[in-house]
């Protein structure tokens, strides 16, 4: 299963995310996954879930390969749907979320760890949105819960990535650890949220989302709908293809290195 569920200690619940080899997701996988934290923290066992991830990276966002295979724009909704669908799932969680995040974190994996309780990185970890390069808009509204509103800007504008150690520094995140640690990281304080009272967690956690001043919902789907709005007008399709062009090339490019060839 490309969503992988574990309790590697009582009360704990591991969520992992496996789709090889950069855990681009595609439209079912966003549902299998928000499925997978909603039945995590609906079970009255659970006192805290961990997100995690297999692979390379924590989450390079949707597989825009599978929407630029179909015509029509079924996969872009299942996609827009899928990601506020498993973001919804994370935030409104009845128990606490630690996101544990290495490698790269792109687009959609910024709307899981926005909206997530806690999260640890690795010291490999960078994180970015770059929605603009795709012709897309979304996850604005979850990078300004990791970064000061003018850096959000900056990086969104320019699909710039921004590492650990500097989102350590804004207090977004918690701990940054080696990779061979991170895991231990999150489960040091999932074992400490664990050892609470859960219905006093499970009440601070609704009582937290309620005084929240960002209404994270709204302010997605408000994103989406400029997303429509340039699939409509062709501008997605074209960026959308540019960014697959240059992907490719840059593989080929480094297949080339790889050989023995010359840059």
């Amino acid at each position: 299963m490309p969503v992988i569920s574990s309790e590697p200690e009582p009360g704990i619940v591991t969520v992992s995310i496996d789709y090889p080899p950069v855990n681009a997701l595609p439209v079912q996988g966003w549902f299998d996954l928000a499925e997978a934290v909603t039945r995590a923290g609906a079970n009255p066992a659970t006192r805290v879930v961990v997100l995690r991830a297999e692979n390379r990276g924590f989450c390079a966002g949707v597989d825009i390969k599978e929407i630029e295979n179909y015509s029509g724009y079924e996969h872009l909704i299942g996609a827009n749907k899928g990601c506020a669908v498993a973001f919804s799932a994370v935030y409104d969680c009845e128990v606490p979320v630690i996101a544990a995040v290495q490698g790269f974190c792109l687009g959609g994996g910024i709307g899981l760890v926005g909206n997530a309780d806690v999260v640890v990185a690795s010291d490999d970890a960078t994180f970015g949105v770059p929605e603009v390069d795709r012709g897309a808009l979304g996850a604005a509204t979850h990078l300004s819960r990791l970064v000061p509103q003018h850096l959000m800007r900056t990086l969104y504008y320019t699909a710039r990535r921004i590492d650990a150690k500097a989102l350590e520094h804004f207090g977004s995140v918690y701990e940054v650890v080696p990779r061979a640690e991170l895991d231990e990281s999150a489960l040091r304080v999932a074992r400490d949220i664990a050892a609470k009272d859960t219905r006093v967690i499970r009440a601070a956690k609704e009582a937290l989302n309620g005084i929240d001043i960002q209404p994270v919902h709204r302010s997605y789907r408000f994103e989406q709908g400029f997303t429509f709005e340039l699939n409509l007008s062709g501008a997605a399709d074209e960026a959308r293809r540019s960014s697959l062009d240059n992907n490719f090339r840059t593989s080929e490019h480094q297949d080339h290195r790889g050989k023995g060839g010359h840059a």
